[in-house]
């Protein structure tokens, strides 16, 4: 049998203020942040040691990259373990398609006494690694039971983004938003809701803060505190959310907030003089313009993804 091929896919050092001590000297003097910062840095950089040492001892073939130095799609390899937190598992999923399962590694959970010890200094609350199902604890139990043939990953659903008919190569693993490049400026634009060619809408004509699209696995992301509903993981619904409508009965209308179901699209016309549409944050972004036409779907390559038992368990789909 040939052997495995992983690739260890790494959230970077300089992310991390204490690795830039000099510039950090402007900003703070205050020891205990410094040391906290400094901890978040030797915690990463002992979880990725941790991981390589594990990996060495296991009949696989395998090569560790940071996430900055990565721009092309990830193939002929059979597994990509993220180390990090959700946003190295997000910005390793742009680059997959449906053939390659993903695991992703926390390096640094939240600790809930580090939390209560910093509260009146800092918010000390780190990456929630919803996504991820591994930590330093449990990545060698996890890693044996993947190549072992259990478990199968979830397909977890992304969404797909045409603009002008042109589809993007990029997939939302959790959402985007469509707005201006201005947060103060309003956006204008004009949706409805399609199945095939015939609309299962009104023809929508916003004024607003712009517009956020959300999957099942975004949906506890920005989706919720904007208050939107938490979904079960393995839907393959969209969730939509109109963001600081202005005219003043548009929120009532009930036509501000809801689903995109799967067999759905959404028909987008953008008429700001520019606007942008971010995919999973900020640094992934698209530029739009006055006449624009953009399509939203869940019709994209699913993600294998190996997630937390827990999350599968409190996530199931009504009937399962």
């Amino acid at each position: 049998m040939a052997r495995r091929k992983l690739l260890l896919f790494l959230k970077p050092f300089d992310v991390y203020p204490a690795s830039q001590s000099n510039s950090l000297s402007r900003f703070t003097n205050n020891p205990q942040i410094l040391r906290y910062l400094g901890d978040r840095l030797k915690v990463h950089k002992e979880a990725i040691n941790f991981c390589q040492k594990i990996l060495q001892k296991k009949s696989v073939d395998w090569e560790p990259i940071f996430r900055n130095k990565l721009s092309q799609p990830i193939r002929d390899v059979d597994l990509v373990v993220t180390v990090g937190g959700d946003g190295t598992l997000l910005q390793a999923s742009h680059l997959i398609d449906d053939s390659v399962p993903i695991l992703g590694v926390n390096s640094d959970p939240t600790q809930a006494e580090e939390v209560e010890e910093y509260s009146g200094e800092f918010d000390a609350t780190r990456s929630t690694g919803y996504l991820c199902a591994a930590n330093v604890k449990n990545f060698e139990q996890i890693l044996d039971s993947i190549l072992d043939g259990q478990p199968v990953p979830s397909k977890l659903s992304r969404i797909s983004i045409c603009i002008n008919s042109k589809l993007l190569s990029t997939y939302a693993l959790n959402d985007i938003l469509i707005a201006h490049p201005c947060p103060a400026t309003v956006s204008r634009f004009s949706f409805k809701i399609k199945r095939g060619e015939q609309p299962c809408s009104p023809l929508v004509n916003c004024r607003s803060s712009g517009l956020r699209v959300s999957t099942a696995a975004g949906s506890t992301a920005a989706m919720l505190s904007a208050g939107g509903f938490a979904m079960p993981i393995l839907s393959q619904d969209l969730q939509y959310m109109v963001r600081e409508p202005v005219s003043p009965g548009a929120a009532a209308s009930g036509l501000m907030h809801g689903l995109i179901t799967s067999d759905q699209s959404m028909d987008l016309s953008w008429f700001g003089k520019e606007g942008l549409i971010y995919i999973d944050g900020s640094h992934v972004f698209y530029p739009v313009q006055n006449g624009d036409t953009i399509e939203i779907s869940s019709r994209a390559p699913v993600l294998p993804v190996f997630l937390p038992s827990t999350l599968l368990s409190e996530n199931k789909l009504p009937g399962c």
